[in-house]
């Protein structure tokens, strides 16, 4: 903060309007909040919607048999639920056989249940040929997207009782079991407790460190209650609160650090409370908007994916950051006018603060910013190398979905997953499902079934299951390969491109080859098909918007491609522990598959929208030196020893709150955890607190090129406010 000659700093413009009339009137701004608060948790409590798996893939070729099941063979348009069950005996026996009817009776009671098949009767279920494992259907009249949780126990726990005593091993699988989205309520306190230890060290008090902790929970929960209100209206993925929650936590622990990072150097300087608290909001906050903007923008270039699912997951997650952002610039400001001083109560023994402008002149970070611009070439070479190493493994990357084969091994669906391949075949976890229009072909679905049991690679055609009226029926197509591995996609590839085009030549019949293995391979094929497109967005309006901000073409053109190369990064290391295995019992995982197509475009929007707190903060600070006079790299070294120390802070507290949720059950969320963790921490580490201060460097006074007419046509866009002096500012509001 700067002070002029007539008095101390004042900060103009809305923002500071805002932030004056929370700080100066905080009991209000705080009573409002928990009025707010009260309304929005009643109205999503009361109005609010359920979650369900949406899995609608617009233009696909699995839509359009979903859509051709749900007109004209709705008994086929829902999903299934396999009852899997295993016996030392026979499940002939007479034990075993009451077993299985008292588990059928059980599943027909369940709501939504429209039939239940018979293994000794091979319909709708079978028995291995050993006789010691077999399964049977339980059989939806809707998708198991659209099954609730609740019901899925239900099955689950009253089958379970209904075969306590028995000989038999029951598990759960198929879509309806597998749709069931495991808890992650461990993983959010673990993530929370792990933040509380780092902040305690990097704030030295333990009521500094409560609160960012509040601000995030109170975000958090604003966020859940906006995200249950928007599913009374629209469809979201099952796993977009725990997204929405990883996310939330981290930016909003981040962006409240970054403020009563702020409002403590403001005390240190001599301002009062509530003076601290605006000028805290309306520099430090600024900052926060911009971020949690960016973070937004960035997050609706999902939209041009044309995936419902991928894009609602996204929003799911910008309705935490939108409120991240909203409580740090309003709440936060009342809470810390209030605080004051007492915001020190319960340091750390031996812990002392060092004042600002000697930490900037001198501290850790200080010295680590002469360390890099004294070796900038040498610098360079290193984190490129390190940034290219780790991109490696994205070279083999390949975007599928797992199945439940690489499902913790303690969990339902893996023993069913498991029991199922031994006893059937590795194929049998993923049937593909050929939805047949023949209602100007009669008895084609007949034809294409025999066609396609000559096909190699297919195991076993099951007999057409045929609609009334016989214009529609379903072919269940089990391959000789596990739903995940390569050989399988080929082989859904030459069905659809070779074997069925070539059966419906001549004829008036239509089929669609679909299923949960082609719905997968479907979206990895429109997300491959869109990714250049979503880069063009997401690279465009970021080297555009800090193009405005920093006036340099080369600051923004730097943290494109330096935020590209965190990606990569993190992509390979993905790679590496889910498809190459490393370290993958670390994470709980015994089993590789495929990287889950959707992962890399949602980590890269959203590392995109959160690499700009860093950049924005680190740059704007070495712009500030710049402007003020200092030589362009003296500025770099400055900056560095300004700000380091709260990007270091922040990066570690959203890695470790990223990586707390690997220790869910969910393969996904642990996709996720570690994804985001990794760019997280290599953005912040090794690219801005070492690779950009070391490029700048070496730029000087380059780094600030903007041609003349692109800075006459580009409006300006400012991050940190103006100030003025006392005598310039109106009078300050009376406390409340």
């Amino acid at each position: 903060m700067h002070t002029s000659p007539d008095g101390p700093a004042r900060h103009t413009g809305a923002l500071a309007r805002l932030a004056r009339a929370c700080a100066f009137h905080p009991w209000r701004t705080i009573g409002i909040w928990v009025a707010l608060i009260f309304m929005i948790g009643a109205a999503s409590a009361t109005f609010g919607g359920t979650l369900v798996n949406e899995f609608k893939i617009p233009g696909s070729e699995s839509q359009k048999a979903s859509d051709l099941l749900t007109e004209r063979f709705p008994e086929r348009s829902g999903d299934a639920a396999q009852i899997v069950f295993r016996t030392d005996g026979k499940l002939t026996d007479k034990d075993a056989r009451g077993a299985v009817a008292s588990a059928q009776a059980a599943a027909k009671k369940i709501p939504g249940v429209v039939s239940v098949g018979d293994p000794y009767v091979q319909k709708g279920g079978a028995i291995s040929r050993d006789g010691h494992i077999g399964y049977f259907d339980a059989q939806f009249d809707t998708p198991s997207a659209e099954v609730d949780e609740e019901v899925v126990t239900q099955l689950e726990d009253d089958v379970w009782a209904a075969t306590e005593g028995s000989p038999l091993q029951v598990e759960f699988g198929g879509p309806v079991a597998n749709s069931v989205q495991p808890p992650s309520e461990a993983s959010e306190v673990i993530g929370i407790i792990a933040a509380m230890i780092v902040l305690l060290v990097v704030l030295g008090s333990a009521v500094a460190m409560a609160v960012p902790i509040t601000l995030a929970l109170v975000s958090v929960g604003l966020g859940m209650s906006l995200l249950t209100l928007a599913a009374a209206l629209t469809d979201f993925n099952k796993v977009t609160p725990t997204l929405a929650v990883m996310i939330g936590l981290g930016v909003g622990i981040d962006y409240a650090l970054f403020i009563v990072t702020r409002f403590r150097q403001a005390l240190t300087e001599g301002a009062a409370p509530r003076d601290a608290a605006v000028t805290a909001a309306s520099t430090a906050g600024r900052a926060v908007i911009f971020a949690g903007t960016t973070v937004a923008i960035s997050i609706s270039g999902l939209m041009v994916v044309g995936i419902p699912f991928v894009t609602k997951l996204g929003l799911g997650a910008a309705m935490t950051v939108i409120g991240a952002v909203c409580t740090a610039v309003t709440l936060l400001p009342a809470i810390l006018a209030k605080l004051g001083h007492r915001i020190d109560r319960g340091k750390l023994p031996r812990v002392r603060r060092t004042k600002p402008k000697a930490a900037a002149e001198s501290g850790v970070f200080a010295r680590w910013g002469r360390f890099v611009t004294t070796h900038a070439k040498t610098f360079v070479v290193l984190t490129l190398a390190i940034l290219f190493t780790l991109a490696i493994p994205v070279s083999s990357q390949r975007l599928g979905s797992a199945d439940a084969g690489t499902n913790p091994t303690h969990t339902t669906t893996r023993k069913a997953y498991d029991l199922l391949a031994k006893g059937f075949g590795p194929g049998f976890n993923g049937p593909l499902l050929v939805a047949v229009d023949q209602k100007n072909a009669p008895g084609f679905a007949d034809r294409l079934a025999a066609t396609i049991a000559d096909t190699d690679g297919v195991a076993t055609v099951v007999p057409p299951l045929e609609n009334k009226a016989g214009d529609v029926a379903q072919i269940p197509v089990i391959l000789t390969t596990s739903p995940q591995s390569k050989e399988t996609a080929d082989k859904l590839d030459e069905l659809r491109t070779k074997v069925i085009p070539q059966a419906v030549t001549g004829t008036k019949a239509q089929a669609y080859v679909a299923g949960t293995t082609a719905s997968y391979d479907d979206v990895a094929t429109k997300i491959s098909e869109r990714m250049p497109l979503f880069l063009l967005y997401v690279v465009g309006i970021t080297f555009l918007v800090l193009t405005m901000a920093f006036r340099s073409i080369v600051v923004a053109t730097k943290a494109a491609l330096t935020t590209l190369l965190s990606a990569f990064a993190a992509f390979g290391v993905l790679t590496a522990v889910f498809e190459w295995g490393w370290g993958l019992s670390l994470i709980g995982l015994d089993r590789t598959g495929p990287t889950e197509s959707f992962i890399p475009m949602i980590v890269l929007s959203i590392l995109f929208g959160l690499s700009m707190d860093y950049e924005v903060f680190l740059v704007s600070r070495i712009r500030e030196a710049y402007a003020g006079g200092t030589e362009a790299r003296e500025a770099v070294r400055q900056g560095v020893g300004a700000i380091g120390r709260v990007i270091v802070a922040a990066a570690i507290i959203m890695g470790v709150v990223f990586w707390a949720f690997v220790l869910g059950d969910s393969r996904t969320v642990k996709a996720f955890g570690v994804g985001l963790g990794v760019a997280i921490l290599v953005d912040a580490l090794v690219v801005r607190m070492t690779l950009v201060p070391a490029v700048m460097h070496l730029l000087g006074k380059r780094a600030w090129y903007i041609p003349r007419w692109l800075d006459k046509v580009l409006p300006r866009l400012t991050i940190e406010p103006e100030e003025t002096s006392a005598d310039e500012e109106i009078d300050l509001p009376r406390a409340a």
